[in-house]
């Protein structure tokens, strides 16, 4: 799903075109519309993405109406796309060879989580609060000091100071894995061995003394494990592929004006 994005819509100092697909024009209103949901480098950009977009779509609901309509009554257009993309360019599902074959050159994206058993004290400062941070980071280092001479301390320190909840059990977060904290805090705590961290480690919600408690690095899984999701991600490449195929079969059969299409068409 697309999420709308903070660029400004373009303004009468950017160069919105005149667009025409198989006749039917895409207004200036309907590419300020769509803008927001292109996050771009600039509000050129932005506009040539928005109308990229408008001219795909309109594309796949001109063949929509034509061949899928009559047996599609009362679908919304969304859905008429469905529809479409499901008969004229279906996935194909790989074979067991092939699966393995993918396996077998990508064993290192198969293994179960990295797991850290991890406690911290976060001493909260604002990420714009320099004067905060600064404050933040001398209390982090005064703390670890005080542990390095008395390690058995860290929970009582993190209930006196910590303004994470996790303060409740002595700064005890359990089990982490990837993508379950903010990737700059996991990116440093993953990088660390068992033991306390020999530096405060910064994040956007303050300046942290970290324990790592335990380490489970992940193991290799077995193909047979696995198999569903290696036969589910070359059948999504291979639907990419063919409806980027089908997009441009769609292109080529068209009178566009206004606008040069890049590639790839579907991300």
């Amino acid at each position: 799903m697309s999420c709308p994005s903070t660029h400004t819509p373009p303004t009468a100092s950017a160069d919105v075109p005149d667009i025409l697909v198989n006749g039917v024009p895409i207004s200036a209103d309907d590419i300020a519309r769509e803008v927001q949901y292109h996050p771009a480098s600039s509000p050129q950009e932005g506009i040539h993405k928005a109308a990229e977009a408008l001219v795909i779509r309109t594309l796949l609901l001109q063949r929509a109406k034509q061949t899928v309509a009559d047996e599609s009554d009362g679908l919304s257009e969304e859905a008429l796309i469905t529809a479409l993309l499901e008969r004229e360019a279906p996935a194909e599902y790989p074979d067991g060879e092939e699966c393995k074959r993918y396996f077998d050159n990508h064993r290192d994206s198969f293994r179960s989580p990295d797991l850290l058993q991890i406690s911290h004290i976060l001493i909260a400062a604002a990420p714009d609060d320099e004067p905060a941070r600064q404050k933040a980071r001398r209390t982090a280092l005064e703390l670890l000091t005080q542990l390095r001479q008395a390690p058995e301390r860290f929970e009582i320190l993190a209930r006196e100071y910590s303004a994470c909840p996790s303060r409740e059990t002595g700064g005890n977060l359990g089990q982490i894995s990837r993508g379950q904290t903010t990737p700059e805090f996991e990116q440093q705590v993953f990088a660390m061995e068992e033991g306390l961290a020999d530096k405060p480690l910064e994040s956007r919600y303050g300046v942290h003394v970290v324990q790592v408690d335990r380490k489970i690095d992940g193991k290799p899984l077995p193909f047979e494990q696995v198999h569903d999701q290696v036969s589910a991600y070359l059948a999504e490449v291979r639907q990419r592929m063919a409806i980027n195929r089908y997009l441009h079969q769609l292109i080529d059969e068209a009178e566009i004006e206004g606008i040069e299409l890049g590639e790839p068409l579907i991300q």
